[in-house]
This record gives structure tokens, sequence and C-alpha cells, in this order.
């Protein structure tokens, strides 16, 4: 089971994100004090589009702190640093902590952060405002190709959490769909593999699978 600690707890709201108009919640601040956790995220935390944004499958973006290294390496081979990462928030998160990677962490696994319940469901998929929030084309593309998602907890149980409160898992999902592997098959290609209809039906039942991805696997069966 996994233990960890919220190395930074971030919280933010739209603000202006391209000259079109265009807004995004992307730029989160840390935040030094205790919040309550809703069942909708973290009270005065907001999404900029809700209609792909939000909701209860994704009221908290948690991002494995180890991939902020690996970040920084892929950049230094092209001769480049990025201002971004030398600090956690840079994909987004609500919240950045080691230990919860997607090879590691299933769909349906709980744990208890702070007084709050939460409930992993689904792995976080990349759109342009990853590239344009980096400046670097092709950084969405990575992310898919890399499969470093980050990922969604729902609440389960609302309460207040606290920078460096303890991550406990308390349950296990009894099965070995992994945020990894749940993410290549829906979002980075697994889908064309020849015995992908079984693999494709079983997420489609997976019960604590985020809604939207078991539609998804619905529509890429047919």
């Amino acid at each position: 089971m996994i233990v960890s600690q919220i190395d930074a707890l971030l919280i933010g709201g739209p603000k202006a994100f391209r000259a079109d108009g265009t807004k995004s919640a992307m730029a989160r601040d840390p935040f030094d004090r205790p919040v309550m956790l809703r069942k909708l995220g973290f009270e005065g935390d907001q999404v900029a589009d809700p209609t792909v944004h939000g909701g209860s499958d994704k009221a908290v973006h948690f991002y494995p702190a180890e991939h902020y290294p690996r970040w920084i390496a892929h950049f230094a081979t092209q001769d480049m640093t990025h201002p971004l990462l030398e600090k956690a928030g840079a994909f987004g998160e609500n919240i950045s902590a080691s230990g919860l990677t997607e090879d590691k962490v299933r769909i349906g696994d709980r744990f208890r952060i702070g007084k709050a319940l939460v409930e992993i469901a689904q792995g976080r998929q990349p759109c342009w405002k990853i590239d344009h929030h980096f400046s670097f084309h092709g950084l969405s593309a990575l992310v898919i190709k890399t499969g470093r998602s980050g990922g969604y907890f729902r609440v389960i149980e609302e309460g207040e959490v606290a920078p460096a409160d303890r991550i406990e898992q308390v349950e296990q999902a009894p099965h070995n769909w992994t945020v990894q592997r749940v993410f290549h098959m829906l979002i980075g290609g697994g889908h064309r593999a020849p015995n992908a209809a079984a693999e494709l039906t079983a997420l489609m039942d997976l019960s604590t699978l985020a809604e939207s991805w078991r539609a998804r696997a619905a529509k890429l069966l047919r």
C-alpha cells in the first residue's frame, strides 16, 4: 500500500491564456493553509471550461513529482531549460506528490488525504493547452507517448486537506487496471492492438472508471 505526502497543494481559477480571449486554470498557485475538499474539488479552485474539465470524476488533479526530473532531462537533450519545471504546478495539478506514478496506482484505488477520502477515477488526457502553456509544440504528444499523464481523484468523503498532509492508500482496487494501462488503451493507441476488444469491453464494465472514459471505451469498440 502506498504512503506518501503532499509536496505541493495548488489552487487557482481561470486566467487570460491567449490573445483571442481563451482562458485556462492551468496556472494554479501554491496554497499554504488548510482548505476544504468538496465533491467537485477544493474550495476556491475553478476550471476555465466546465464542458471538458471539472466534475465529480475530475475533482482533483494529481501529478507525480517523479516526472519533473524526467521532463527536465528531456528539455536538456535539446539544450533547453524551462522555468515552469522549477516548481510544482507546471501541469496544472492540484496535488504534487511522489509515489503516485501511473504504473503503481489503479483505477478505484482509495486514499486518505488529510480528512478527505478520494478514489482514482481516470488519467489526465492532455490537450493543446499544455503546448501553449509551455510554449512548446508537441508536448501534449510527448505526454501521450511517455504516459506521464497524471490523473484525477473523485471525492468519496469531503474533508479538510492541508499542505504536507499524509497521503495514505486505504484500499487497493481488485484488478490490474493501472492508470498507465488504461491510459495506453484509451488514449495512447492501445485500442488498435489485435486483442483490444476484450480489454475495451472490460473497461466499459469497470464501474470505478470515470463515466466519460467508459463511454470512450465503448466508442473505440465500435
